[in-house]
């Protein structure tokens, strides 16, 4: 199986998300990763949807996608050519011996420290899937108390927009 990164412009209308996650679950596929929000077309979102599967079934379900009346566009982004990132919030088990070495972790991964008490620190990163799992990685050992990780949200690379031949109101 291949991991599929898919951008669809959507209308936003209540329960479009639920009808385009159906079509997924109905063909038994598991979507990975899901992102919904605002794209710069007022009355328009974007949904960024990663999962995981062969070619010629993942183009059955985008035939199905786009006959879904509220479906604008549907565009598979190549990581090469696209911003690929996720926002990761950690929080981390600190003491007064442990705190200068996770923020030595936090600084080499050009995170950011969002909260401190005295037992925690809570981490942000915005990174790419690799640079988040490394610092998961370098942060486990010290206690990671809870952790909120976004889906993937990506856009193409370059001039060239997925709304770009659509009017504007």
């Amino acid at each position: 199986m291949t991991q599929h990164v898919l951008s669809l412009l959507v209308e936003d209308k209540p329960g479009l998300l639920t009808r385009v996650a159906g079509l997924f679950a109905r063909r038994g596929f598991n979507i990975e990763s899901l992102a919904v929000g605002r794209s710069e077309v007022a009355g328009l979102s974007r949904i960024t949807a990663v999962v995981d599967v062969e070619e010629l079934p993942l183009e059955q379900v985008t035939k199905q996608l786009n006959k879904l009346i509220n479906v604008i566009k549907i565009v598979e982004l190549e990581p090469d050519q696209s911003v690929l990132h996720e926002h990761v919030l950690i929080k981390v088990r600190v003491d007064a011996g442990t705190r200068p070495q996770v923020l030595e972790i936090v600084e080499l991964f050009r995170a950011q420290v969002v909260d401190v008490t005295p037992e925690a620190l809570v981490i942000e990163l915005v990174a790419g899937a690799q640079r988040t799992a490394g610092l998961l990685r370098m942060l486990e050992p010290y206690g990671i108390r809870e952790l909120a990780q976004s889906g993937l949200l990506a856009i193409g690379r370059g001039p060239k927009s997925i709304t770009a031949s659509l009017p504007r109101s």
